[in-house]
């Protein structure tokens, strides 16, 4: 079976973004990046899956600038057998990468995606849904669990109301969730090892792909700051308090 895994570049969830002074956007100068925290959670996956004996090949994916090779870089570290990187410095919306991703599928020909289920950077949580639909495919979205079951995938899912297991057919499309593993480090020797594997340079031209914005950023601004919490003497206060507010 092979394994198909998208990975984006992104700013390092430890790091605090800052906004342009002309509010046009995030400033990226000089900001570390790294890999989006829930596609480390889909190679750790893949690369579980293939340590089963159930993945027979794992294929990292980005779509994004020349620099998103290093991220790629850190897939194959981790396990990964190689990469594809869709090179291009425009911001592409979810659905432009959904059918790059289509295109690759399809062409590699692949079993199952594993794909985080949202970007920090964006938060959209779009992709997965839409490749699945222009693939056709059945999808198990926010996997707190997976597990193959004869040809079928047994994907446990966080819904709203606790949680919900399902059986996909295969082939088939799965976004995963924060309890789903934790992502191992890779070792000294992976890391060596990563800058021999094969990375394919692609364009989206080469997918026939139009990677044209359909939407426009009219202002990017800070969060407002939060206003100091008020101490109180005693419970009956909080509850008066309360009260007052509507809460209670």
């Amino acid at each position: 079976m092979k394994v198909l895994v998208p990975v984006k570049r992104v700013i390092d969830y430890n790091v605090r973004p800052r906004v342009k002074p002309d509010q046009t956007g995030v400033d990226l100068a000089n900001v570390k990046m790294a890999m989006n925290p829930f596609d480390e959670i889909s190679v750790e996956e893949a690369v579980r899956m293939k340590e089963k004996g159930i993945a027979t090949e794992i294929v990292i994916v980005s779509i994004g600038p020349a620099q998103a090779q290093e991220t790629i870089r850190v897939g194959l570290a981790m396990g990964g057998d190689r990469g594809i990187l869709v090179q291009t410095d425009e911001r592409v919306e979810p659905l432009a990468v959904a059918k790059i991703l289509k295109a690759i599928v399809e062409q590699e020909k692949a079993d199952l995606v594993i794909a985080g289920k949202q970007a920090i950077d964006d938060d959209n949580n779009q992709t997965g849904q839409m490749l699945a639909a222009l693939l056709d495919w059945p999808q198990g979205t926010f996997a707190s669990a997976v597990a193959k079951d004869g040809d079928k995938l047994k994907v446990t899912r966080e819904v709203d109301g606790g949680l919900q297991t399902i059986s996909l057919d295969m082939p088939a499309v799965v976004t995963t969730d924060l309890r789903l593993n934790e992502p191992r480090f890779a070792s000294l020797p992976n890391i060596m090892k990563a800058k021999k594997k094969e990375i394919a340079m692609k364009t989206p031209a080469d997918y026939g792909v139009d990677t044209a914005a359909r939407l426009s950023v009219v202002k990017v601004t800070e969060p407002k700051k939060r206003e100091a919490g008020e101490k109180v003497a005693d419970v009956d206060t909080l509850i008066a308090k309360l009260k007052s507010v509507g809460a209670i």
